[in-house]
């Protein structure tokens, strides 16, 4: 009789939990269609906003579209304001008009100023292999022009050469160099992506205590250097000369906008913990012509979808809260440097130690429709939830297969994982970081028409219901044992 009373109180305990999982499904299909994920990304994508590039006018208006869009589901304005958008106060610098270099009495035209002070300069110029600290060992390069190679004897491509550059800048400063020639050994396709992205004008977030070294004459500049041409012929040669002039950097103060909104959760102690839901809404702007001659950037992948999938969020828990509750931030100048988050987590609009997870959403495009790929899918406590959610709705999370891509850092979910908040991001599917990922990706041809929304309703779906697992789980997620925020993560919550 115990065995069958057992036995009973198994099955009822098991029908009540999928009677939970079928009604927070219910919920999900009731307000994430495929009519409404269409409206908002052929909004987002349309040339009108011309890839909405951070501190435009056509940036300011999907701020605005996407506030209005907060306000009409019913998520409350930052506290204490009536306004959804937090002002993110940047720095443009415009690169100089004109960039002449001539290394032993070769004119070169493929270069890209990170760093322009006035400099007109012809004498010699000091070759310095990786221009580390051990290079300036014994070299004099007191009011020289050093030329380097990119990045450094591990890693010498356009990522490292980028992570390194202002270490190596202040390297060459110290020593008393006006200027570094960086060359960037890179095919002319990356070196038109680097070009577009840095031969523009750039942003950074504006400091009070940091003044860029305004009344520095010190230049930092890549050149092009397709198979190691002039790095070899440097090596053979014992003497070298340069003639390099640019004029200054301008800088000008600009001011941006993250978009941000609240939902209060429904447990009276549940709610004091926050789920954050980001993504970027900015993108690249217009670039050079494709092979149809289209110069708009439209970044319907990129990030569009993942500025839809937390507007799906949003109107779902406006509806339908859970026990966690919910701050919504759409960030500005991702594509600039993650700049709006950056900002964010210096300035945020609550205690960063009430938000206890950070569930971004950021896609470069998708080679696999039976999937959802999630950077950092095993290193938090949610992920079950995670796969549970994508399988609810017919198809399989997946962890990041391509790790060499850095994705995790690349993204503005790092910000908060700095500070300890467990963050994966939830992107479109793909096995591998090539295809049709690569194909669209920073492209003029990422458009709103050439999306499959039928995924894309799949997708969405999976999102908002993981969402709502992970915030209505009596046990807080937290960073998965062992993982390098672990302990960044306990210090913040104080355990």
């Amino acid at each position: 009789m115990k065995k069958i009373i057992c036995i009973s109180f198994l099955y009822l305990n098991v029908g009540i939990l999928i009677a939970q999982t079928i009604t927070e499904r219910e919920k999900v299909i009731a307000t994430v269609e495929k009519s409404a994920i269409e409206g908002h990304i052929y909004f987002l994508a349309d040339d009108l906003l011309k890839g909405r590039e951070t501190g435009t006018s056509e940036a300011k208006i999907a701020a605005s579209y996407l506030a209005n869009t907060l306000h009409s589901y019913g998520v409350k304005p930052i506290p204490g304001t009536a306004t959804y958008l937090q002002e993110v106060r940047l720095q443009k610098s415009s690169p100089p008009k004109e960039i002449k270099i001539s290394l032993n009495q070769i004119a070169f035209q493929n270069k890209v100023a990170l760093k322009a002070g006035q400099v007109d300069y012809n004498g010699d110029v000091i070759y310095l292999e990786y221009g580390l600290e051990e290079d300036y060992i014994g070299k004099n390069v007191e009011n020289k022009v050093v030329i380097i190679k990119a990045g450094n004897a591990k890693a010498n491509d356009a990522r490292a050469a980028f992570r390194l550059w202002k270490e190596k800048a202040a390297i060459a400063e110290k020593a008393g160099a006006i200027a570094v020639i960086e060359l960037m050994d890179v095919e002319p396709r990356i070196w038109g992506f680097m070009e577009h992205n840095f031969n523009g004008d750039r942003l950074e977030v504006s400091s009070k205590t940091d003044k860029n070294n305004e009344n520095s004459a010190f230049s930092y500049v890549w050149l092009q250097d397709e198979n190691g041409t002039i790095s070899n012929s440097f090596k053979l040669k014992r003497n070298n000369t340069v003639q390099l002039s640019m004029d200054a950097t301008l800088k000008s103060n600009i001011i941006s906008q993250n978009v941000i909104g609240i939902v209060e959760g429904t447990d009276a102690l549940l709610k004091e913990e926050y789920i954050i839901y980001s993504a970027h809404y900015d993108h690249v702007g217009i670039g050079s012509p494709d092979e149809t001659g289209d110069t708009i950037y439209n970044g319907a992948r990129d990030n569009a979808v993942g500025t839809t999938t937390v507007l799906s969020m949003a109107q779902n828990l406006a509806k339908y809260p859970t026990k966690r509750s919910a701050l919504f931030i759409l960030f500005t100048g991702e594509e600039k440097g993650l700049l709006g988050s950056s900002f964010y987590v210096e300035n945020p609009v609550l205690p960063l130690q009430k938000m206890v997870y950070c569930f971004n959403s950021d896609n470069a495009g998708y080679n696999d429709t039976t999937v959802a790929t999630i950077i950092g899918l095993e290193r938090t406590t949610a992920s079950q939830h995670i796969k549970d959610a994508a399988m609810a709705f017919g198809i399989t999370a997946i962890d990041d297969p391509a790790p060499e891509q850095g994705l995790f850092d690349r993204s503005d979910n790092v910000h908060f994982a700095k500070k300890g908040i467990p963050s994966p991001t939830y992107s479109l599917g793909f096995r591998s970081f090539d295809g049709d990922v690569t194909k669209y990706y920073h492209k003029a041809g990422d458009e709103a028409n050439t999306l499959d929304y039928d995924y894309l309703e799949k997708f969405f779906r999976s999102y908002v219901l993981a969402g709502r697992l992970i915030a209505n789980d009596p046990k807080t997620s937290v960073w998965a044992a062992g993982d390098s925020y672990e302990a960044t993560g306990k210090k913040l919550y104080g355990n």
